[in-house]
């Protein structure tokens, strides 16, 4: 008898299938783990078997989505450094290698580009463990080459002013990334690129490139209350 023309994936491919789906539909906190095996038609023990947990799950699903270290996130800023000789990169080149990254990661052909927006935006804004929690140890290593980066084109900011200035850069870029439905301001104003990658990223670029040259904050100012 002849092989099926359709074989089913392996357990572990089926089992990442429909988290993936269902991390996307609902969020990982209303995701439970039977509705993933149930999904996938596998046992519940596989997931322990193959993942150790749901959270192991979760980060496999974006380590799949992710890649490996060969990607485009630390080799393009390789590169640049390489180029540099030493310099410190300017940091519109660094805001512009931080986005094509983000823009390519949204095309990635493992995973269509909307899934992953999806998938990104649940992770950032539902309730629940942070997203360092969910992200593979080489996409937080990317991370912190930029801010080492960062740091050596911004010698008169602290490293405090620098790290904050990231953790909005990063934020903004995933919630831009998440889709036109979060951007949605109010009901009466649309954004017509809210649902274009690229217009989005370039309208993004000048706003990131002025908050990083911007001045150092001063604690002792407040803000003004209504």
């Amino acid at each position: 008898m002849g092989r099926p023309e359709n074989p089913l994936p392996d357990a572990k491919t089926r089992i990442l299938d429909a988290a993936e789906r269902l991390f996307m539909e609902n969020g990982y906190a209303a995701t439970s783990v039977r509705m993933i095996t149930g999904a996938a038609g596998v046992p519940v023990a596989l997931v322990s078997y193959h993942f150790g947990s749901k959270q192991g799950l979760m980060e496999a699903v974006y380590e799949r989505t992710l890649g490996s270290r060969g990607g485009s996130r630390v080799s393009y800023l390789d590169r640049l450094e390489a180029d540099a000789g030493g310099q410190p990169i300017p940091v519109d080149v660094l805001v512009d290698a931080f986005l094509s990254s983000a823009l390519r990661l949204t095309r990635k052909d493992s995973v269509p580009g909307e899934v992953f927006k999806q998938l990104i935006g649940r992770a950032f804004y539902e309730p629940g463990p942070g997203t360092e929690a969910f992200f593979p140890a080489e996409y937080r290593e990317a991370v912190d080459r930029y801010r080492l980066a960062f740091m050596r084109a911004l010698p008169h900011l602290s490293q405090d002013d620098v790290v904050w200035r990231m953790y909005f850069f990063v934020g903004i870029v995933a919630y831009a990334m998440a889709g036109k439905d979060l951007m949605r301001m109010t009901e009466t104003y649309a954004l017509a690129d809210a649902g274009e990658p690229e217009a989005i990223m370039a309208r993004l670029r000048p706003f990131v490139v002025a908050g990083f040259l911007a001045a150092p904050g001063s604690l002792s100012t407040g803000l003004a209350t209504p």
